[in-house]
């Protein structure tokens, strides 16, 4: 008797949102210097039919939730996880700005550790280039 295989978390995920018409979902990642540029980004992806998803906290402007060093920290330590999440439910990410950081770098990887296709509004910046890989 054969089984039925059963489906990853990522396999009901894609069929989940086939199954509800769920537009593309993209993932907005870069130096949080670029923030109106992310907002560009969210603006045009969005007028395509495109869902987006991007940091929404820029710890480098001034704001009552992460206004002493304590808060900014467990901030800090909560983001990352979430924006990880944020890629896994994406399907691509979109690269804005012409640096890449560590964090940002971090995030290419992961994605494309998980099959994510990668864009960039500064292609001259994927790492992957600039390791001599294929884009």
């Amino acid at each position: 008797m054969s089984y039925p295989q059963l489906l990853t978390p990522e396999e009901k995920l894609a069929d989940a949102k086939e199954r509800l018409n769920i537009p593309t979902i993209v993932c907005i990642c870069g130096s949080t210097r670029f923030m109106a540029e992310m907002a560009e980004a969210d603006l045009r992806e969005t007028a395509v039919g495109r869902i987006v998803v991007k940091p929404g906290c820029n710890l480098k402007d001034p704001h009552p939730l992460w206004d002493t060093e304590a808060k900014a920290d467990a901030l800090k330590e909560m983001l990352d996880p979430l924006h990880k999440a944020k890629i896994r439910m994406a399907d691509e990410v979109l690269v804005v700005g012409d640096y890449i950081g560590t964090s940002t770098r971090s995030e290419i990887e992961y994605a494309r550790s998980l099959g994510i296709p990668v864009r960039f509004t500064h292609s001259e910046v994927d790492p992957a280039l600039t390791a001599g890989e294929a884009a």
